[in-house]
């Protein structure tokens, strides 16, 4: 996915920041300071997606903040709240396949949706690492999906 570029439509800071991210190879924006709206300055890590789009079928990157547990990492999909998912899940419902950056780290991954009670322990990990999350859910109806990408050989 080498001829990858950045989604379009992103807000600025996050152009800024994944320019920053790539540009260093990933030493430089892996853990991003940010202080939301309403919240005290903190320090979330980020990883690069590129994934296929649905309809171009063009390569492109998003910046996410993640979380990890049991040596795998995991995004969710809020788009701050929005009634719709974000492109880049609707683009990994159609192409599971996604290559992730995490630092200086890059491999190839499926894309899974998770569900039930391993949804519910990583939601409540998410919103360890980024409280915003809590109250994106209380702005939408839709359940904000909470994906594992699973490396996978290539």
């Amino acid at each position: 996915m080498s001829d990858a570029k950045l989604a379009p439509n992103m807000p600025e800071w996050m152009v800024k920041h994944a320019n920053r991210y790539l540009s260093s190879g990933g030493t430089d924006g892996h853990m991003y300071v940010v202080t939301p709206p309403g919240y005290s300055e903190m320090t979330v890590p980020a990883l690069m997606l590129t994934t296929k789009g649905r309809k171009s079928g063009e390569q492109f990157i998003f910046p996410l903040f993640y979380g990890e547990e049991n040596g795998k990492v995991f995004i969710v999909a809020s788009k701050g709240g929005a009634p719709e998912h974000p492109g880049w899940y609707r683009n990994m419902q159609a192409h599971p396949e996604v290559e992730v950056q995490v630092g200086t780290k890059k491999y190839k991954a499926r894309g899974r949706t998770t569900a039930g009670e391993e949804r519910a322990r990583l939601w409540e990990k998410a919103v360890k690492f980024w409280p915003p999350y809590a109250d994106y859910a209380k702005k939408t109806t839709r359940e904000i999906p909470v994906v594992v990408l699973e490396p996978v050989a290539g």
